[in-house]
């Protein structure tokens, strides 16, 4: 599952890349726009029963051909609405014929992507997970490889709308040849079924529905009350981000079953697991912040190109939102792995609808930098929720313990980020040299960890 994601979003980020070098920054921003709609109602119409399917399924293994057929089924139906409900919602709203149709054109994506969410669902739930990476890590490379040839052919940016489309039709083909080997197909459909399951989904469909919303709102206000180039300069700022998220997301994937077992041993246990893994993100978020904020602009430049570097505020505001990041993180696993998911859902909606009511105001008040401020804001609502959550119901955590290593390892970097900003060498160069320097940085505050120099030279001396 993690190869999976790292592959997605690699893939994802190089291909926001590609299209800002190869056809500009309105041309991403229509990209971005239209693959938010398509995420949302796909979001909307899949993930609920994605999660419902898994859990049941986990549960009752014998009754998968039902839950394969009858569910593809109830699926199909959901992605004809949710597709209508996106073509409604984008021709009633004021967009430009192209963007519009590349909406209608990468919203078709959705009936393939949500039937192989049900095929997803019975691998996860026979913990086959492997089958999913199999399915679809090499279609995400090709699929990047020809939107990138493409694009040199001077295709326009429908192409790969199209070229999506087709790609998650091939993988839900790959999926169901896999399957059929797993399980034995019941070619009925079970009504008693499809009732009970639009009656136990609607949980998840809220929560679903209202968590793609909320990651996706900055993008859809920023099109209504701005335009699609400023769409596209938002959403490479936001791809800059994504590197950490997936690191964030990765370890707190992987320490989640960690958290769940320590419920049982007490809370100091929690306690020490939750700051040891906020400790670890934020020596990682912090000096990159550092970073972002003294090479932000030269970043930009590099990845995407010069257009991009008048974004550079909006980046250094959006990037604050580093501090906050590792502690919502790790803190709604937490509460989660202790049985308080509904702070999960509570945090969402107050975030989202609190959030978009300021976004309203900023957006159009100050354009791109609101959008930003927007983000931030709704990291800061979002952190103190958490931390108020897990300060009144689970326990209070020792702020200094946890940020006494992060801050001495930026500060470590400060010096040397100066340096490199004032000696001016070429871009490359000074993220190798930065790269290194904290590399070191983190290597010393290590050797520290384990008892200095001294202690690890005497236990290699007496190993040997």
């Amino acid at each position: 599952m993690i190869a999976n994601r790292l592959v997605q979003s690699i893939s994802t980020f190089v291909l926001t890349a590609a299209i800002a070098r190869t056809l500009g920054a309105e041309a991403l921003g229509q990209y971005l726009l239209a693959y938010s709609y398509y995420f949302i109602f796909v979001g909307i119409a899949s993930q609920g029963l994605k999660t419902l399917f898994t859990r049941e399924l986990a549960r009752e293994p014998q009754k998968t051909p039902v839950y394969l057929m009858s569910g593809t089924w109830l699926q199909l139906i959901f992605s004809f609405f949710s597709y209508g409900a996106l073509v409604i919602v984008v021709f009633l709203l004021p967009y430009g014929a192209k963007t519009s149709t590349l909406c209608y054109i990468m919203g078709l994506t959705i009936i393939p992507f949500a039937l192989s969410n049900i095929t997803e669902a019975i691998f996860q739930a026979k913990e086959k997970m492997h089958l999913i990476a199999i399915s679809t890590v090499p279609i995400y490379i090709l699929r990047l490889i020809i939107m990138i040839w493409a694009m040199k052919l001077k295709y326009g940016i429908e192409y790969l709308a199209v070229i999506l489309l087709l790609s998650e039709t091939l993988i839900l083909a790959i999926e169901w040849m896999l399957i059929i080997r797993l399980v034995k197909i019941q070619w009925q459909i079970d009504g008693d079924f499809v009732l009970n399951t639009i009656k136990n989904a609607r949980t998840f469909f809220a929560i679903e529905g209202i968590a793609v919303i909320a990651g996706r709102i900055q993008i859809l206000i920023l099109s209504l009350l701005g335009n699609e180039f400023l769409v596209g300069l938002f959403g490479g700022i936001a791809q800059l981000l994504q590197p950490f998220l997936i690191i964030a997301n990765s370890v707190t994937l992987a320490i989640f079953p960690r958290f769940s077992k320590a419920v049982e041993q007490g809370r100091d246990n929690q306690r020490q697991i939750t700051e040891n893994i906020i400790e670890v993100l934020l020596m990682m978020a912090l000096p990159l912040l550092l970073g972002l904020l003294l090479f932000g602009k030269d970043l930009l430049a590099f990845i995407y190109d010069n257009s991009f570097a008048e974004a550079y505020i909006a980046l250094s505001i959006t990037a604050i939102s580093l501090i906050f990041l590792p502690f919502t993180r790790s803190l709604s696993y937490l509460l989660v792995a202790n049985g308080f998911e509904i702070v999960n859902l509570r945090e969402v909606v107050i975030t989202t609808s609190i959030g978009s009511f300021l976004g309203v105001a900023l957006v159009s008040q100050y354009q791109l930098l609101g959008a930003a401020i927007m983000a931030l804001l709704m990291n800061i609502i979002g952190f103190s929720q958490y931390i108020y959550f897990t300060y009144t119901r689970l326990f209070s955590l020792n702020l200094w313990r946890i940020m006494r290593r992060p801050l001495i390892i930026t500060f470590l970097m400060l010096p040397i980020f100066l340096l490199l900003q004032k000696i001016s060498l070429n871009f490359i160069l000074t993220l190798i040299i930065a790269t290194c320097a904290y590399g070191l940085s983190m290597i010393y505050l290590g050797i520290r960890a384990f008892g200095g120099f001294r202690f690890l030279w005497v236990k290699f001396l007496r190993e040997q």
